[in-house]
């Protein structure tokens, strides 16, 4: 239900290859970039370094913007 409420109801594709790559970004959204409350709002896949405090927050877009996901940057 995740992918269709948050990328293929709000997306038009035109051909195959943009809805590959549509759903492509999304699962690598949502098991790299987005919190999970079942997880206690963790990531399902963490990055090494992703905790890193008082670096400025830097914002990642996936979907033209429509997906963003906001870490802080490493040093």
């Amino acid at each position: 239900r995740s992918i269709k409420e948050e990328c293929l109801d709000r997306m038009i594709f035109v051909g195959q290859g943009a809805l590959r790559r549509g759903v492509t970004e999304f699962v690598a959204h949502y098991h790299r970039e987005r919190n999970h409350q079942g997880l206690r709002n963790r990531l399902i896949q963490s990055e090494p370094g992703s905790l890193a405090t008082g670096a400025s927050v830097c914002r990642r877009e996936r979907l033209g913007g429509m997906l963003s996901f906001y870490h802080r940057a490493t040093a």
